[in-house]
């Protein structure tokens, strides 16, 4: 995909991410395309994905992306971003947060993403969920 598609693409897809519509989110996705955080068990396919996505969605009902930038490569892209929300949903601590991560992005030959591979300082996440400051 060239660089100037990939970086459209990117600002639709942090949109999704914006929309509270975790549906949107799956679209951007292959069929059978897999999403996964810190090495963490892959939401494969777009009934999965959706619900990897509400989850965040519901923790943080205020949750905002901000795109950082798209980094291309020959063959993969890297999509880094900034998360904030107030952790307000159910079972919620009420504390904001603000963490920044990235995924790396394999684009399938249908254009949409076959693998997102995400990462992000989870301590620091977890410290902030808390209250804590770093």
């Amino acid at each position: 995909m060239q660089k100037s598609l990939l970086a459209d693409f990117a600002k639709r897809y942090t949109a999704a991410w914006c929309s509270q519509n975790a549906a949107s989110v799956a679209v951007f996705f292959s069929i059978d395309g897999s999403l996964s955080v810190n090495d963490g068990v892959p939401a494969v396919g777009r009934n999965a994905i959706p619900e990897f996505a509400q989850s965040f969605m519901t923790a943080f009902p205020d949750l905002r992306v901000v795109l950082n930038q798209v980094i291309v490569s020959r063959d993969r892209a890297e999509y880094h971003w900034t998360l904030t929300g107030t952790n307000t949903g159910p079972q919620g601590t009420g504390h904001a947060v603000r963490i920044s991560g990235f995924e790396v992005w394999q684009i399938g030959t249908d254009g949409l993403i076959a693998s997102s591979q995400g990462h992000f300082d989870s301590n620091d996440y977890d410290r902030q969920l808390q209250g804590s400051v770093r």
